[in-house]
């Protein structure tokens, strides 16, 4: 099948937040607006923090502490892949007779991939397996703190001097006699601790006219601005007289690696602490439900909720392709797979002159006038050789052959374009499609309740190949 492992020749279009073509794999359904999602129209919520080697689940708080790194894994500084904690046998003298040694456990780091071990950049052996190794100190990691506070101290007064606006201009609607009057209560009375502990986020002393300014009493943090200097240390007499050795020279990635050492030989690399990954939900933007939230095991790769959109919409795939010469018609074998449990019936139609959607085409496309039905996914009649064939009577100048959920058919094609570029054809799809997450109507009695069928239109394009020479 010619689009088996080439997926975005046939794909998509999904109209959200803007206009994006993507394969059908690579999209989500809402049940709940019955339209498709992409990665880009989808608010995308952290569930959880992870580490990838040992597998410690960590809340969200824990993580920002840690800088999101696992305290207890670390990287090859060379290669990247996971150190391993190896153990040897090194001799050491006894407290009782210094003269006489004892072979005694040590345990350093190594990489399987790579060969490089903690020894190689003098990081002494430990004589417990676990526990925290010693690392390099960053000279200006007080300086960087420094900053840090100051950035947030003036980050906070922004964000104070925003809501003192944003509450002056709905001061202006009160009426004054009302203001002073509710402001004089809650500061005699003492009201103000019991109406912020009922609305929290609201602080009742911005409303005293706001004079109270928050964060006063705070301490003043002052930053030295960094000099410049005139005179920098000359290069070594030896700089461009001394032979290179290329195993000894780091590479870019494993300085931008470690951006606060940036090591510029290879025994000057230490091991760095791993990187937590992360699950994370899907969520429409539109209605705000699931489309997608794992399960909050890390070891469990299961979703309690995964709404893809191979699972509920009809997916074309294209299984052979003639050769395509300009203003011929050519036939071309397409499939048609019903991912859902009932029977589905697919209309056909092409692009009109004025859509706004087809911008890519540069064919005539020809599609079947007849109404196409699926049959229901069933797993077990793939194994069922008794099981009888349904007859849907379908005619084979349309439909080229059935088996089980899927059909191929046959469109035709009118390259109208002599150009270098892929032949592209646009054709529109309608669906009927039964809304499960929709409340059930009750129907006539004696008869069981059905989801109501609505039709879905999506818009295709497919990527033919080539013109033939």
């Amino acid at each position: 099948m010619a689009s088996l492992l080439q997926p975005d020749r046939v794909v998509y279009l999904v109209r959200g937040e803007k206009k994006i073509r993507s394969p059908l794999s690579q999209l989500y359904f809402c049940r709940y607006c019955s339209e498709l999602r992409s990665l880009e129209c989808v608010s995308h919520e952290v569930d959880s923090h992870y580490c990838p080697s040992c597998l410690e689940n960590m809340p969200s708080a824990e993580a920002k502490l840690k800088k999101n790194r696992c305290a207890n894994c670390f990287d090859c500084p060379c290669c990247m892949h996971t150190l391993s904690t190896r153990a040897t046998n090194i001799p050491a003298p006894l407290p009782d007779d210094p003269t006489k040694t004892a072979m005694k456990k040590a345990y350093y780091l190594a990489c399987g991939f790579c060969r490089w071990t903690s020894r190689d950049v003098g990081m002494a052996d430990k004589s417990v397996a676990s526990g925290g190794w010693q690392e390099p100190e960053n000279p200006h990691t007080q300086r960087i703190n420094k900053l840090i506070e100051y950035y947030q101290q003036l980050a906070h007064r922004e964000k104070q001097e925003r809501d003192r606006k944003k509450l002056a201009r709905r001061r202006q609607c009160m009426p004054l006699a009302f203001s002073q009057h509710t402001i004089h209560v809650v500061e005699k009375y003492g009201l103000g601790t019991r109406l912020q502990r009922q609305r929290s986020g609201a602080p009742i002393s911005s409303l005293a006219g706001l004079s109270l300014k928050e964060g006063e009493d705070q301490k003043e943090i002052s930053i030295e601005p960094a000099q410049a200097l005139d005179e920098v240390e000359p290069l070594p007499e030896d700089c461009y007289t001394r032979p290179i050795s290329l195993p000894e020279v780091t590479t870019l990635r494993q300085r931008l690696l470690q951006p606060d050492f940036q090591p510029a030989g290879a025994s000057q690399l230490h091991p760095r602490h791993k990187h937590l990954l992360m699950k994370r939900s899907l969520r429409c933007r539109k209605c705000e439900h699931n489309l997608s939230k794992p399960e909050f095991n890390p070891t469990s790769i299961k979703f309690k909720i995964q709404l893809v959109a191979v699972s509920y919409i009809p997916e074309v795939r294209i299984m052979s392709i003639p050769n395509l010469r300009y203003m011929k018609e050519s036939q071309v074998l397409l499939t048609l797979t019903n991912p859902v449990e009932n029977i589905t019936h697919v209309t056909l139609s092409a692009c009109e002159e004025e859509d706004p959607d087809d911008i890519n085409s540069t064919a005539k496309v020809l599609v079947p006038t007849k109404e196409l039905v699926l049959a229901g996914k069933d797993a077990a009649a793939e194994y069922d050789e008794l099981a009888e064939p349904q007859d849907f009577q379908d005619d084979p100048d349309v439909v080229a052959f059935r088996k089980s959920n899927k059909i191929g058919f046959f469109i035709k094609v009118i390259p109208q374009k002599e150009e270098d570029a892929d032949v592209m054809v646009s054709l529109k799809i309608r669906h009927d499609f039964r809304n499960l997450a929709a409340p059930i109507r009750p129907s006539e009695e004696g008869a069981e309740p059905t989801a109501e069928a609505i039709w879905l239109t999506h818009h295709v394009e497919l990527r033919l190949g080539p013109l033939a020479p």
